[in-house]
């Protein structure tokens, strides 16, 4: 689990989607090249973020990270038949606090960014396709490579994602495991309750 969260920073720092025309004619890997490019740009300019203030880190990801993602999707998918269960209360007192962790998660990873640099893999998928992978590694001196993988959807307006594999360790497949077995001992409505005090303790 800490090597997962250790490396979500990978995972944080390469979404800067705006839904205008332009970036929707992009394919995905082009769509996620720029972006990353974007928004290192950003934590690299930014005195601040770079001194660990928490109001721009926490800013910048609820900006640039989290509009990027089917954020519908990747809650049915964590959740799974535990989705289709909960009540139209409880799934929406999920999504709030399941973003809030998100969003958490990653202006912890924001602002420990130190000079890594992005490889991007060719990407291989039909032209059509509407579910592709964009691979890349992360290369980090006096370290190896991270591989990080994002899973991305074709919806209206664009190319959204809704996975993302880090050394093979899926965001969604960590998360389903970890909140099914709270919910399989205690219900979702203690899941619910245990995001929000974690939230709140973290001030998120």
């Amino acid at each position: 689990m800490n090597m997962f969260f250790r490396f979500l920073l990978s995972a944080t720092l390469f979404f800067n989607v705006q839904l205008g025309v332009a970036h929707a004619e992009l394919s995905a890997d082009e769509l996620v090249k720029k972006t990353a490019d974007e928004v290192l740009a950003i934590v690299k300019s930014d005195k601040d973020i770079q001194a660990g203030n928490q109001q721009k880190i926490f800013a910048l990801a609820e900006e640039k990270i989290l509009p990027n993602f089917d954020f519908d999707r990747v809650s049915r998918m964590v959740l799974g038949k535990n989705w289709r269960a909960a009540t139209p209360e409880q799934q929406a007192a999920f999504q709030k606090e399941f973003r809030t962790l998100l969003l958490r998660t990653y202006a912890t990873a924001l602002g420990k960014y130190k000079d890594q640099v992005i490889e991007y893999k060719p990407m291989r998928s039909e032209p059509d396709a509407k579910n592709v992978s964009v691979k890349t590694q992360i290369l980090q001196p006096g370290g190896q490579p991270i591989a990080v993988d994002y899973s991305l959807v074709k919806v209206e307006n664009g190319w959204k994602v809704y996975d993302i594999v880090i050394e093979g360790v899926s965001l969604v497949t960590n998360y389903r495991s970890q909140f099914s077995n709270e919910i399989r001992q205690n219900g979702i409505d203690s899941l619910n309750k245990k995001l929000a005090e974690k939230n709140k303790a973290t001030g998120a």
